[in-house]
């Protein structure tokens, strides 16, 4: 980790020390939430999590495509264009208290095969062909 990075955030070593103490004490796969913390410190999760061969799953695609085992969450693009839309209505004069709530209706499912084949595992068929993504 180069030197300014740890002055700058003495803290992110404990993500190693974290993900490491959790795979000694038995733990068999990682449960990350999506958070903004999750998000933006992602490859050093990932790298920790594989390193310790901890199968881990993600709420987003994104963190499959940066070498995450498994990702299954609500399609980001979709919200975003449900957002865009809603900011759209507001600017035109709608209340944003008049707005009905919505609820995701598309979800993804990502599996990265190059990730389990690392860690030694098969991922079924049946499993790769429910995959909205499969990454090789």
């Amino acid at each position: 980790m180069p030197e300014s990075v740890a002055e700058d955030y003495p803290w992110i070593g404990e993500i190693d020390a974290v993900i490491s103490g959790f795979a000694a004490t038995g733990g068999n796969g990682l449960v990350a939430e999506s958070d903004s913390f999750i998000t933006v410190n992602r490859d050093r999760i990932i790298a920790a999590a594989n390193r310790l061969r901890l199968p881990a799953t993600f709420a987003t695609s994104i963190f499959a495509h940066s070498g995450g085992l498994i990702s299954y969450g609500v399609d980001t693009e979709e919200q975003w264009q449900a957002a865009a839309g809603y900011v759209d209505r507001i600017l035109r004069g709608e209340k944003p208290g008049d707005l009905p709530v919505q609820q995701p209706v598309k979800f993804v499912l990502a599996i990265n095969l190059k990730t389990a084949k690392a860690l030694g595992l098969e991922v079924p068929m049946f499993l790769q062909q429910r995959a909205d993504e499969v990454i090789e």
